[in-house]
């Protein structure tokens, strides 16, 4: 497994998290690492292991999850989540909105042993979530499909092989992506105390939000979208 190699720490405002999934309940068998000379997400005791994105019978899953007001923590101001996993067991997903550098595509594939020929353009690294920031999640178009991807709603998949950078430096990768490191995540019964709380409001997940909407309007814009019935 590959590790993150960190130069510099971002501002707080990059971290995108209220818990954790426990140990117990999470697994590795769906995520890559990404070698990237980007600032890390400040982490919160980060679990050790990264998570089992199979959806439960009742989710959230392929929904946007968005900060209120009532958070109170500026560290979790306007942040928007593309919810990938959530059960009984606990939930994950990928902040779509903390942007926190861009580097070439070839250092990215040099740095992971990927082959970087013929591999040009920059690759934007997001920051998702204070979990594991030493682990890359790429998010795109449905129209994509590797072995391993995981489908989140039908018109966004992810997937954790880093050979869809390769893909991506011969121009045969998605059409829409979104490179990710770490993950929000939370344990069983804490996201759903939380939006009790009305700290987080749910919209339908939108491809134009997660990929295309300028970063700084896309809390806004799914804020618009959002349900906010008590």
């Amino acid at each position: 497994m590959f590790h993150v190699k960190h130069e510099s720490r971002p501002h707080a405002a990059a971290t995108a998290s209220r818990g954790l999934v426990p140990q117990s309940q999470i697994s590795r068998r769906a995520v890559v690492s990404l070698i990237a000379s980007v600032g890390p997400v400040s982490c919160i005791a980060p679990a050790s292991a990264t998570p089992d994105i199979t959806p439960g019978p009742t989710t959230l899953a392929g929904r946007l999850l968005i900060a209120t007001p009532v958070m109170g923590d500026p560290r979790f101001a306007n942040t928007v989540i593309l919810m990938v996993r959530h059960s009984k067991a606990g939930a994950m997903g990928i902040t779509i909105n903390r942007p926190t550098g861009q580097r070439p595509l070839v250092d990215l594939l040099r740095a992971i042993g990927q082959d970087p020929a013929c591999a040009d353009g920059e690759i934007r690294i997001f920051a998702g979530g204070p979990v594991q920031p030493e682990i890359g999640f790429i998010l795109h178009d449905a129209g994509y499909r590797r072995a391993d991807t995981t489908d989140i709603d039908g018109r966004v998949a992810m997937t954790t092989n880093p050979e869809v950078l390769r893909d991506l430096g011969r121009h045969a990768g998605p059409h829409k992506y979104l490179v990710a490191l770490g993950y929000a995540g939370w344990g069983a019964h804490q996201l759903e105390d939380e939006l009790a709380l009305r700290a987080w409001v749910v919209a339908p997940e939108d491809p134009a939000l997660v990929f295309d909407v300028d970063r700084d309007t896309v809390w806004q814009a799914a804020m618009a979208h959002a349900d906010h019935r008590p």
